[in-house]
């Protein structure tokens, strides 16, 4: 039963955030502001929604985020992107 909802739970965070690269490419397209508005509003609520459903995997070790950056690491891509080499 556990590794079927882990499964269940790993798909349900890939669809979601499938839809949050969607929406980001519908609002960069968007020329209507209403829309815009409202494409924003439905990605803030599918954030929500990835978040919290983020929090039950990480609760029940379905996901365990990698290891941190040092910061040695963080400054160097700070740095890639000050150069504009990304």
């Amino acid at each position: 039963m556990q590794m079927q909802e882990k499964v269940m739970v790993s798909d349900t965070l890939a669809g979601i955030n499938g839809e949050l690269t969607r929406y980001a490419e519908m609002i960069a397209q968007s020329e209507n502001k209403e829309l815009k508005q409202t494409l924003k509003q439905f990605r803030n609520a599918c954030e929500q929604s990835q978040e919290e459903l983020y929090q039950i995997a990480r609760e029940k070790a379905y996901y365990v985020p990698a290891q941190k950056a040092t910061e040695e690491e963080v400054a160097h891509v700070k740095a890639l992107f000050s150069q504009g080499t990304l």
